[in-house]
């Protein structure tokens, strides 16, 4: 059985915090993210599509912004339990696709070091993950440099896909 979740996560920009991005740190930023956790908008959508591909609620539930245990958490630990969860129910994670929307950081060759951080941290090949952006071109919030935003898409299976540890690069 094949299922498909959506996930989407949005956060105000806020000086004097690291950039965050698919559990990635930006150094040469400006600003970071504001949020209770890193505020990694990327790992959220992914985590939220994940999620609601295995009828599991979302990332509010399971890790609330009203718990200090979630507290500057590292989003790459959300990640990982998500990965978990759905594992425990018989699902694997055959693909990952995410689209960052960003006026103030350009990902250029980081999306390659994205990709290897969340295939690693979900246990998928990276072929599994795919990490794209655009910007807004000045308009709205994102556009003006108030907000980043994602929008990820992932699809689970019952036990067909190869986990990173069988992954071999020479038959992509």
């Amino acid at each position: 059985m094949t299922r498909t979740g959506i996930g989407y996560d949005v956060h105000a920009v806020a000086a004097g915090r690291p950039l965050m991005l698919g559990c990635i740190h930006f150094e040469d930023a400006k600003v970071g993210l504001a949020g209770h956790s890193d505020a990694d908008v990327v790992a959220h959508a992914i985590c939220d599509a994940i999620l609601g591909a295995a009828a599991l609620g979302d990332i509010g539930e399971h890790f609330p912004n009203t718990e200090a245990e979630w507290k500057d958490a590292e989003s790459k630990e959300f990640l990982i339990k998500v990965a978990g969860m759905v594992r425990e129910l018989g699902y694997e994670i055959i693909n990952v696709d995410c689209t960052v929307l960003s006026d103030i950081v350009k990902l250029g060759d980081r999306k390659r070091d994205m990709v290897a951080a969340i295939a690693g941290y979900l246990d998928v090949a990276p072929n599994c993950v795919s990490v794209k952006a655009t910007t807004f071109e000045g308009k709205g919030a994102i556009g003006r440099g108030e907000a980043i935003a994602c929008e990820a898409i992932a699809t689970l299976e019952r036990g067909a896909a190869p986990k990173l540890s069988e992954w071999r690069e020479d038959v992509l």
